[in-house]
Parts: structure tokens; C-alpha cells; sequence
């Protein structure tokens, strides 16, 4: 009987194909029936567009007439202003200097972005792996990690943002993201520790310290799945308070202005030069920058609260029809933790 047993050989092709399936198109249509992932994937993608067409610009001379770069007004020079709708060719009005506001905003758009990949990424892979060691781990590896994080976290995050900018007066992007959310990761580091030492005590996680896996294979395969929803969401929390934070810093003059596009500078020119706060005339001023940032915020969110099901397992087993139906008046975990 054994002898004329047949062993089926999966050709390279079908692994490749079998993974892509599972990691990508699969993943990609749970995530995607999801209304919210839709909304905020197509956010996400508008900004990173208007970053693509500012970046383009920069190194491209037939669009740098139309995109120009906005700095410093010259008292006396530039265009007559226009208000907004008043000049299609300025579909929304133009600053002191006659500079076009959509280009001041596209422009500001690529260095946002860096900040917010610098400053999440850092706070996210930080505070995982604190949290994560710490909770797992345990003993005298835990309070070590611990008493650093309380650390952090007793520090005043703005105060000391304000103290290190104007110490080292960063210039780069990535730099002034990793100095907004320089303890950011400390508040989460000690959330992600709480999870993980309720997720060590299952018995999945038991049953593989059994078979003598490995402490990283553990967190990898067991612990850092079940994390994922509650990661994505504080990636989200980081990315917002770096937009927020740079936003605050360049209207309040922390952050030079040489040489740096940002919201923030364009509600500083409106309220330094054209009194914007107080003159009807020039709110709009003020408006079309902050458009982004409510925009951008949203769709962050929208796109975190989406793409749960990816990697909560009863989600997406309930998505996939395996489960009764009557389960589908759970609460959504996203929701109860962005709240």
C-alpha cells in the first residue's frame, strides 16, 4: 500500500503563487470590503500624490512657475492678492505676496510626510520592542525596561521638544519627526507591556515554550499578531501628533523657516502679515492650510479602524463566513480602542 503512495512536489511557482495569494490578495480584499479602508487608503494616496507632483517640481522647470515655493513674504513685491473663487487660476486665493495657496500647500505636503514616517516608524518600533521584551520576558529584564519608560513618560513631552529644537535646530525632516515623538513611545511601551503579559499566559503560547521554541519565534508568530490592531492604531495616534506637533512648532516660530515648506508656516505668514485672526478678508488664509491637516488625520484614522480584520483573527474569520452569524453584533475592537 505504501509503496505505490504518491508524493505531491510544490514547485517554486506554486509556493510564490500560494504566498502571494495569501499574503496580498487575500488580505487586500478583506481589508478593501471595509468602507473605511476605502475612504482612508484613497486619502492616503491623494496626499501622497500631492508629495509626488511637489517633489517632481522641485527638480522638473516647467512646473516650478505654477508650484512655487512659499517663503518669506518681501513687503511691496509679488501679485495683487485674490480671494478665494475670485481668480480661477487661483481656485483658492492667494497669500499677502499674490502666492498661490493650493501650491503652498502641495509643496508643504513631501516633508510632512517624511516627518510623519520618521517620527511614527521610530515611536512604533521602539515601543514594541520595549513593551513586547518587557512583558514577555519579565524578571529583572522587565523592571529595567520599565523604570526607563516611567522615565520618559515624567518628562514633558512639549517642553522638551521646544528645548531640543532650539538646541540642535534641525533642518531635516526625519530628524524633527524623531524629536516630536522622542518619548512618545514611552506611554504605549507601557500599554503594549500590559497586553503582552495577558498574552503570554495562553495556551498557545504555553503549548510553544512547551515544544522549546524559540523566544523570538514566540513574539513573532504568537504575540506580535495579536498586537498588530493596537499597534496600527498608536502608528496612527504617532503620525497625528507629529503633524499636529511640527504644525504648532513652525506657527509659533520654534522651527527656522529657511528653506522649510509646512502648514505651519503658511498660518504664521497669514497671522504675522495679514492679521488673519482678526480680518474676515484673510481667514481663508488660515482655513486652507488646516484643510490638510483635518483631512489627513481622518484618513489616517478611517484607514487603521479598516484594516483591523487583516489581523484580528475573529474579524476576519467572521468576514470569511466561518462563524456564526449571530457573532456579528460584537462590538468592533477598533472602535473600543480608538474611542
Amino acid at each position: 500500500m505504501f509503496s505505490q503512495s504518491e508524493i505531491t512536489q510544490v514547485t517554486r511557482k506554486q509556493r510564490a503563487e500560494e504566498w502571494i495569494t495569501e499574503s496580498i490578495t487575500k488580505p487586500f480584499h478583506i481589508a478593501w470590503s471595509d468602507w473605511r479602508t476605502k475612504i482612508g487608503l484613497l486619502i492616503i494616496i491623494g496626499f501622497l500624490g500631492m508629495g509626488l507632483v511637489a517633489w517632481i517640481s522641485s527638480s522638473t522647470w516647467w512646473l516650478l512657475d505654477r508650484l512655487t515655493l512659499i517663503e518669506q513674504p518681501i513687503a511691496g513685491q509679488g501679485a495683487p492678492r485674490t480671494q478665494p473663487f475670485e481668480d480661477m487660476s487661483h481656485p483658492l486665493g492667494t497669500d499677502m505676496s499674490g502666492r498661490d495657496m493650493i501650491s503652498g500647500v502641495v509643496h508643504a505636503t513631501p516633508t510632512m510626510i517624511q516627518m510623519i514616517l520618521a517620527g511614527a516608524v521610530f515611536t512604533i518600533i521602539v515601543a514594541t520592542i520595549v513593551g513586547t521584551v518587557a512583558g514577555y520576558k519579565g524578571g529583572r529584564t522587565e523592571t529595567i525596561l520599565m523604570t526607563a519608560s516611567d522615565i520618559a513618560m515624567t518628562i514633558p513631552g512639549l517642553p522638551l521638544v521646544i528645548v531640543l529644537v532650539v538646541l540642535i535646530e534641525p533642518q531635516s525632516p526625519a530628524i524633527i519627526g524623531i524629536i516630536i515623538t522622542i518619548n512618545v513611545w514611552a506611554g504605549i511601551a507601557r500599554t503594549i507591556h500590559s497586553q503582552v503579559l495577558s498574552l503570554r499566559e495562553n495556551s498557545y503560547v504555553e503549548a510553544s515554550r512547551t515544544m522549546g521554541i524559540g523566544t523570538g519565534t514566540i513574539i513573532q508568530k504568537d504575540i506580535l499578531p495579536n498586537l498588530m490592531p493596537y499597534i496600527l492604531v498608536n502608528f496612527v495616534f504617532a503620525s497625528r501628533r507629529v503633524i499636529y506637533d511640527s504644525v504648532a512648532l513652525y506657527f509659533l516660530g520654534f522651527l527656522s523657516f529657511r528653506g522649510v515648506e509646512n502648514w505651519g508656516v503658511m498660518m504664521n505668514l497669514a497671522y504675522e502679515n495679514a492679521s488673519a485672526l482678526l480680518n474676515p478678508n484673510a481667514t481663508y488664509m488660515l482655513v486652507v492650510p488646516m484643510l490638510p491637516i483635518v483631512i489627513l488625520s481622518f484618513g489616517l484614522m478611517l484607514f487603521a479602524q479598516g484594516t483591523d480584520r487583516l489581523f484580528n483573527p475573529r474579524v476576519r474569520t467572521r468576514h470569511e463566513g466561518k462563524t456564526d452569524p449571530d457573532d456579528s453584533e460584537e462590538p468592533d475592537p477598533m472602535t473600543t480602542v480608538a474611542q
